[in-house]
């Protein structure tokens, strides 16, 4: 299987573009969207974002990643081995968190190149031939070679990063342990925490634990992100009871 996580949004030729060189590449891989509208040119954000993600994908999946503010620029192409998954894309801490949370984590270099590279779309040009070598079978030799990579830290990140279409804001806070009394803090209101959006009154605002074990600030019938004023990257504070 080959997962996309991008922030390309549903429209355009980017997709497409890509999904045509995969079903050249690896013609009998599955191509599952995972995500497409992952926080735009924001690679820290989406990072926590995939971590949370990626648990569910079946292992030896190849993951398609491009949130790539940087591309052709000096930011290197890469690919990460972890728990017995490939990701690939840019080297910009988009795998990071996924490497960090990973029991085994090995770093390449993507050393291959194609006769045509644009330097506006690794995505099609570089990362999804190399998706597509991986995920058929091929040898990752043949495409990469292992690099040193210092640690990173398995941290939370204590803001928002991602806002769902119906405007609930999800956090990049871990939480399955936190007290059922802990508020959380954000656009200067302190919110109580529930465990359902029917527990509280239709407006409310509020928090709860999604459905990937991160904390999420939502109103119930209502849009969290109009209501507060919240965008990806506003901060979080937890208050312990």
């Amino acid at each position: 299987m080959i997962a996309l996580f991008t922030d390309f949004g549903p429209h355009g030729p980017y997709l497409g573009q890509m999904r045509l060189v995969l079903a050249g590449c690896a013609p009998d891989c599955p191509v599952v969207d995972l995500l497409n509208d992952a926080p735009a040119f924001d690679p820290t954000a989406s990072a926590h974002l995939l971590a949370a993600l990626t648990p569910d994908l079946p292992r030896a999946s190849v993951l398609l990643g491009v949130v790539d503010p940087g591309v052709g620029t000096h930011r290197a192409p890469v690919a990460l081995q972890a728990d017995d998954r490939w990701y690939v894309g840019p080297d910009n801490g988009l795998f990071d968190v996924v490497a960090a949370r990973a029991e085994q984590a090995s770093w390449y270099d993507i050393t291959w190149r194609p006769d045509r590279l644009s330097t506006s779309f690794h995505g099609r040009d570089l990362f999804a031939p190399v998706a597509g070598h991986l995920a058929g079978g091929g040898d990752p030799a043949q495409r990469l070679a292992p690099r040193a990579a210092a640690a990173v830290a398995d941290a939370d990140r204590a803001a928002v990063i991602y806002i769902d279409a119906y405007g609930n804001a999800m956090t990049g806070l871990r939480s399955r342990t936190w007290p059922a009394e802990t508020q959380l803090i954000t656009a200067d209101r302190r919110l109580p925490r529930a465990e359902t959006f029917g527990a509280v009154a239709p407006g409310e605002a509020f928090w709860y634990v999604n459905s990937l074990g991160l904390a999420e600030v939502a109103v119930n019938q209502g849009s969290a992100a109009d209501q507060l004023g919240l965008t990806v990257g506003d901060p979080i504070t937890v208050v312990d009871p």
